[in-house]
């Protein structure tokens, strides 16, 4: 089956009749293993623009393209069988208008097999999720700290406090009113984020936000330790694969330098054995 035709057992509107019952699973995925380990227990798959920093080694998402997300997508998409995949549109290719939105979002789902988009913005994105929408393409919103906008932002900071909150508030109901499935609040106050959980119909996902969302998503190389540029306080690492990964590579140069490795259970001899 090509990424295109792929089908999900879970879709939109599976997700947004999830508000207020049991909380909503999603991890990012870029890579078919990685995606075949979560489809079990993941109702979403989030192919994220931040596989331009934990597998390309990019300062931002800023610089990752479509080209990109598209190889990734499709790469998830062959792993996944029940949940749904939901594709980041990454920076600069929804910002100039609804039919540039809608052109590049049509081919991020014809050529990976996502179920849906996410985008990032409140307010001014309104429209533009209200036009995807009326032609078919289920939207996931994301609000908070929206990393494509970090340099108007001032850096990683925390969204919604004190009088921001009102602002938070109206993107919220913007995205909502404007047809968006779902939410991403991210590194929002978890009072606020409880508040927005309660105002609004869709749910809300939470990352840096609030137990009382009415779901989670991580960065998975940020969950298993994988990735260890930084460690945002609210990633709780469930494993540490990274330095175990290193440890079992520094045990393979080691034997390689000491001719340990290949040892004789792993080379082939001059003829083969003899059948009985």
């Amino acid at each position: 089956m090509s990424a295109s035709t792929r089908k999900t057992a879970l879709t939109a509107e599976d997700i947004r009749s999830m508000k207020g019952q049991s909380p909503i699973v999603s991890l990012t995925a870029y890579t078919t293993p990685m995606a075949q380990l979560m489809d079990d227990h993941c109702d979403f798959v989030l192919v994220g623009d931040s596989v331009g920093m934990v597998l390309h080694g990019l300062p931002s998402t800023l610089g990752v393209t479509m080209d990109m997300m598209v190889m990734h997508g499709a790469a998830v998409a062959r792993g996944l069988q029940r949940a749904m995949m939901v594709i980041d549109m990454p920076f600069g290719s929804y910002e100039q208008g609804p039919e540039q939105a809608f052109a590049n979002a049509a081919r991020l789902m014809a050529e990976t097999g996502a179920a849906a988009v996410k985008l990032e913005g409140g307010v001014e994105m309104a429209d533009t999720i209200r036009f995807l929408v009326k032609r078919g393409i289920p939207v996931m919103a994301h609000i908070g700290l929206t990393p494509q906008s970090i340099n108007t932002l001032g850096g990683y900071k925390v969204q919604g406090r004190d009088e921001a909150a009102k602002p938070l508030i109206s993107d919220a109901r913007a995205v909502t009113d404007a047809g968006a499935f779902a939410v991403v609040l991210e590194k929002v106050p978890a009072n606020l984020a409880d508040q927005v959980t309660e105002i609004i119909d869709i749910p809300t996902i939470g990352i840096g936000a609030s137990v009382g969302c009415d779901g989670q998503v991580l960065v998975v190389d940020d969950m298993l330790g994988f990735f260890g540029a930084f460690k945002p306080k609210f990633v709780k690492r469930y494993a540490e694969l990274g330095p175990a990964a290193e440890e079992a590579i520094a045990e393979y140069a080691a034997e390689v330098r000491a001719r340990a490795f290949p040892s004789e259970e792993h080379i082939f001899a001059d003829h083969a054995p003899k059948k009985d």
